[in-house]
């Protein structure tokens, strides 16, 4: 028998290394693809898109806040992957009374890599983890430092119009990218109005692809509000995905930078 303890600080007590793992979280399925456990993973959800082969080969549970009991019983677990953000706190505690139940909370990168680190050692690829981990430390060292950060409002929804607060992964990224979140001193995902951000220097907007799907339509929509805005449509896995995907995630935000300069 192994403990581990997750990033609520439960012990998480595994008998043998996990051989049925299912994932709750996207950006958790995407790592243990990277770390080369498909044949382990046996569970993941509507949501979980990347990789393409394992989103239509798969058996999926349901949807994160969603999750189907008898689909997940179906699948007989010995590991279940969540997230506290990302997943109905009622649903994972029920599934923790039947299964071992391991929860990320991640909020800033240093929180990204120790969740990489945790999950390589539940799964037995500490090894891989930890080398990636690194990998992800030493590029996201290399971005240039932005002097003074210029203001930017990330938006994840529409009507109501929500953006990024300051106690999110996002807003972590957002300064990682050269921005300084107008919504830094508002938790969570606060609902606002465009016509908060009207003054003489509008802030960048930025439009995620998720979870709301942003198009060149919804540009014109505020610019009919914010005539002067820099308005641009971003990537929103590299801004909210904290697993694998922070490998690419530097090379990304290069380019936006790039990109706004142009």
């Amino acid at each position: 028998m192994a403990a581990f303890i997750d990033q609520l600080g439960r012990t998480v007590n595994l008998p043998h290394p996990p051989r049925r793992i299912i994932s709750l979280v996207p950006s958790q399925t995407e790592l243990l693809y990277t770390l080369g456990l498909g044949d382990a993973v046996v569970g993941i959800t509507k949501f979980c898109v990347h990789p393409d082969t394992w989103f239509h080969s798969k058996p999926r549970i349901g949807g994160t806040k969603a999750v189907d009991p008898a689909r997940v019983d179906a699948l007989r677990p010995d590991l279940i992957i969540a997230n506290k953000e990302e997943n109905d706190k009622p649903q994972v505690e029920a599934l923790a009374n039947r299964y071992p139940v391991w929860i990320s909370d991640v909020k800033t990168l240093p929180d990204a890599l120790d969740m990489i680190r945790g999950i390589g050692s539940l799964t037995g690829a500490a090894e891989q983890a930890a080398a990636m981990a690194d990998d992800i430390a030493r590029d996201f060292a290399t971005l240039p430092s932005a002097t003074p950060l210029q203001r930017a409002a990330y938006f994840i929804w529409r009507n109501p119009w929500m953006a990024a607060g300051g106690d999110t992964f996002i807003h972590e990224m957002l300064q990682y990218c050269g921005f300084d979140n107008v919504f830094a001193k508002r938790d969570r995902y606060p609902t606002v109005h465009l016509s908060e951000l009207t003054s003489p220097e509008s802030p960048v907007i930025l439009l995620s692809s998720e979870p709301y799907p942003f198009r060149l339509r919804h540009v014109g929509e505020v610019r009919e509000i914010l005539p002067d805005a820099k308005i641009l449509l971003v990537d929103g896995e590299y801004f909210s995905w904290y697993g694998s995907r922070l490998l690419s995630a530097p090379a990304y935000f290069r380019q936006l930078r790039q990109q706004l300069i142009s």
